[in-house]
């Protein structure tokens, strides 16, 4: 089961409503990890077409939100939805990002580490200039991951499990503060309109609650982290 619908990379038109479904469930794992920490100043780092930063506004969550991405075609769509709070939208190429140290509270890369040739690189950067770095993988490397790469539409380069992405944050100086692992909502099962969705959604759901290592080998659940990125 994949997290998002087969597409070119970096085209958002038709796919609106699956990352409005999406951005309910990522800003919502933001909001719980990083909700007692500094947040008013917030950068998300390949923001996409901005449906995130869109949830985050809508709750309230940060005053000043930036966004960068590699994708002209996702920061247009972010300039589109006109948020108030959205101070700066623009281009970067992947790997610097063009801010100076500490200039934000939170950094955000919300389904983006999976997609990047050099991540440790990316990751630096982000404690560069946040004092606090929020990191969401999906936890594809199980029974299901093919033993050869093949390229596909999703460009997920990267596959990870609840111990290894920790690790790599770990390896990047960051301080994990939190972890947690979850599922899908149920509405972005609904979303494909399979008759069997609800019944994959319980059968998940419930494999995670009773056996989470067992949940985690057979099927791809999100994996969300908080870091701190300076001493305290």
């Amino acid at each position: 089961m994949t997290s998002e619908p087969p597409q070119t990379a970096y085209h958002w038109a038709g796919a609106s409503e699956w990352y409005r479904l999406g951005a309910i469930d990522k800003a919502e794992n933001v909001v719980r990890l990083c909700g007692d920490l500094p947040h008013d100043g917030i950068l998300d780092i390949g923001a996409g077409e901005g449906s995130i930063l869109s949830r985050l506004a809508e709750l309230g969550f940060g005053e000043s939100h930036t966004a960068i991405d590699v994708s002209q075609t996702g920061i247009d769509a972010i300039r589109s939805r006109e948020l108030p709070s959205l101070v700066e939208c623009r281009c970067f190429d992947g790997e610097s990002i063009p801010y100076p140290d500490a200039q934000f509270d939170l950094a955000i890369l919300s389904h983006v580490v999976e997609h990047v040739e050099h991540p440790r690189k990316l990751l630096y950067e982000a404690a560069r200039v946040a004092r606090h770095v929020f990191v969401e993988v999906p936890l594809e490397h199980n029974l299901r991951l093919p033993r050869d790469f093949v390229a596909d539409d999703l460009g997920h380069i990267n596959a990870y499990t609840a111990t290894s992405v920790r690790r790599l944050l770990q390896s990047c100086g960051l301080e994990v503060l939190d972890q947690i692992i979850a599922n899908r909502s149920r509405a972005t099962y609904a979303y494909h309109g399979d008759r069997l969705s609800g019944l994959r959604y319980w059968i998940k759901e419930l494999a995670l609650r009773a056996a989470p290592r067992l949940a985690t080998a057979i099927w791809t659940y999100h994996s969300a982290l908080v870091c701190r990125s300076s001493p305290p």
